[in-house]
C-alpha cells in the first residue's frame, strides 16, 4: 500500500480554500516559522497557541513570547492564545506515564491540542483547523493527519493536512529560527520529553 502524499494534499487544499481562515495550532515559535510561510500567503491564518504539556509555566510562556514576538515582526499571522492548563494534559495521560516517546501517550497529547484547535476552529467560524506539529522529523505526520481527519468528522470543520517537514520543512525551520534570534528548546516540552532527552 502506497503511503499518503499528505504534503501534496496540503498544496492542493491550499488552492482549493484559496482566501479562506485557518486556525493552525502552533506548539512553538520555530516549527511555526517555516509552517507560516507556506500557509499565510493562502489563507487568512491565525495561530492557536495551546500547549498544556508543557512542563512548566516558565517554558509555556517563553515559548508563547516567542510565538508572539514572530508574529508582530513577520505579520504572518494573528495569536489566539489560551491559558496554560497542564490539568488537562495530566487527565489524558493517566496510565500512559511509562510510554516511550513518540507512543501512546505523543497520540493522546496530539489529540488534546487538535482536538482543541477543531473545538475553537468550530466557535470561532473558521473555515480549516491544522496544526505546526508535523514539521518534526520526531513527529509521525500519519498518525497526526488521521486524528486531524477524525476530528474534521466530528466537528464539522475541514482539516488542513499537511507533512510540512517535506520541501525541506524542517531544515527551513532552523534557518528562520536563526534569522529571527527565536528561542529553540531541545525537547518536546512535556516533563517525560525532558526525562528521556
Amino acid at each position: 500500500m502506497n503511503a499518503v502524499n499528505y504534503d501534496r494534499l496540503m498544496l492542493n487544499a491550499l488552492g482549493a480554500f484559496a482566501g479562506k481562515r485557518l486556525l493552525l495550532h502552533s506548539c512553538c515559535a520555530p516549527c511555526s516559522s517555516y509552517c507560516l510561510t507556506e500557509v499565510a500567503p493562502h489563507l487568512r491564518t491565525t495561530v492557536l497557541y495551546y500547549n498544556p504539556n508543557l512542563d512548566c509555566a516558565e517554558e509555556y510562556e517563553k515559548r508563547k513570547n516567542e510565538e508572539i514576538r514572530f508574529l508582530k515582526e513577520t505579520g504572518l499571522a494573528d495569536l489566539l492564545d489560551c491559558d496554560y492548563c497542564p490539568e488537562d494534559f495530566e487527565k489524558v495521560i493517566v496510565g500512559y506515564e511509562n510510554e516511550r516517546e513518540g507512543g501512546a501517550r505523543c497520540t493522546r497529547c496530539f489529540r488534546l491540542r487538535l482536538e482543541k484547535c477543531a473545538f475553537e476552529a468550530k466557535k470561532g467560524g473558521f473555515d480549516l483547523f491544522g496544526t505546526t506539529l508535523t514539521v518534526s522529523p520526531l513527529k509521525d505526520a500519519e498518525r497526526i493527519n488521521e486524528i486531524g481527519f477524525a476530528l474534521e468528522r466530528e466537528y464539522g470543520v475541514s482539516y488542513l493536512p499537511s507533512d510540512f517537514k517535506k520541501r525541506g520543512g524542517y531544515q527551513r525551520s532552523i534557518e528562520l529560527s536563526k534569522k529571527y534570534g527565536l528561542y529553540r528548546q531541545n525537547y518536546c516540552g512535556c516533563r517525560f520529553s525532558k526525562r528521556d532527552n
